[in-house]
């Protein structure tokens, strides 16, 4: 089944705790994954920044609605139970417990006007905010996502639409205005030792199909060969077999293939086979990077 939202989950969590008992916050999510009937799998879905699941995430905001808003009460860090004002709520018998029930106490709607919330389920930030806005936003039209995730999604648009911009400058530019980026990345990245080093590595022979050597770490202690195409079309299989022909011939056994383009699905394939360690960047990822 789908996850439910964060809305959805209220009534789930207050049950849960309607029992009396002191229920640690992990034990909340183990019995409501388990009333669900969540697959191990679905527990595992990342929200989009990857940093915590999607379940906990939705649990975690049901819960710190529900207690700021007086139906729970946290017995002491990490451990809550249902308080009188819950056991209330919960004999109303209601078919569902969102944030327009909530709203029917003061402390809830203190909680939403703030203009930054002091806690979220991952704990303290400094720049999660539970607006008013965004409260009344939820209050009018019942929404599958926490506000966490809503800010996630948007920052996740605005980062791809970003990529998408500066892959677009990448292909407009010449190759030189590219080995300079190439250049500046891989030592951004930490490889390369120095600018003024990878300078003068990339882009220095253009023989036998490498476009360069730079250094694996600052010290030197292995070479990463080098080669980018700045070009549309998708690089198959035979440009990255002689890439990797190439580095027999100079005993190399790491290499960067990037590209502006893409790679075809041969390309990708014959890669993981070989022994060579090749790591081939296409266009989007080049961007993301």
């Amino acid at each position: 089944m789908s996850i439910p939202d964060y809305q959805t989950l209220m009534l789930p969590v207050l049950e849960t705790l309607g029992d009396g008992k002191e229920w640690p916050v992990s034990g909340l999510r183990d019995a409501l994954a388990k009333r669900l009937g969540l697959t191990e799998q679905e527990r595992q879905i990342l929200i989009p920044s990857g940093r915590q699941t999607l379940f906990n995430t939705r649990c975690g905001w049901a819960k710190t609605y529900l207690a700021k808003a007086g139906l729970l009460e946290p017995v002491r860090r990490g451990v809550y139970r249902i308080s009188a004002r819950g056991c209330a709520v919960l004999a109303e018998r209601l078919p569902r417990i969102d944030v327009s029930v909530l709203a029917r106490f003061p402390e809830f709607e203190d909680f939403i006007s703030r203009s930054e919330s002091e806690e979220t389920p991952g704990g303290p930030v400094s720049s999660a905010a539970v607006t008013s806005s965004e409260s009344k936003a939820t209050a009018t039209a019942p929404l599958s996502e926490t506000p966490q995730e809503v800010l996630e999604r948007a920052h996740a648009q605005i980062r791809r639409e970003l990529e998408s911009e500066v892959l677009a400058a990448v292909r407009a530019a010449n190759f030189r205005f590219f080995e300079r980026l190439v250049v500046e990345l891989l030592v951004k990245m930490g490889y390369g030792g120095s600018l003024k080093d990878a300078g003068r590595a990339i882009g220095r022979t253009g023989d036998d199909g490498l476009d360069g050597v730079i250094k694996e770490d600052h010290l030197g202690l292995d070479a990463i060969y080098v080669q980018a195409k700045h070009w549309a079309g998708t690089v198959g299989r035979p440009h990255v077999q002689n890439f990797a022909g190439s580095l027999e011939g100079v005993r190399g056994r790491k290499g960067v293939f990037i590209t502006t383009s893409s790679f075809s699905g041969e390309a990708r394939e014959y890669v993981s086979r070989i022994e060579k360690k090749i790591v081939l960047i296409d266009g989007l990822q080049l961007a993301a990077l």
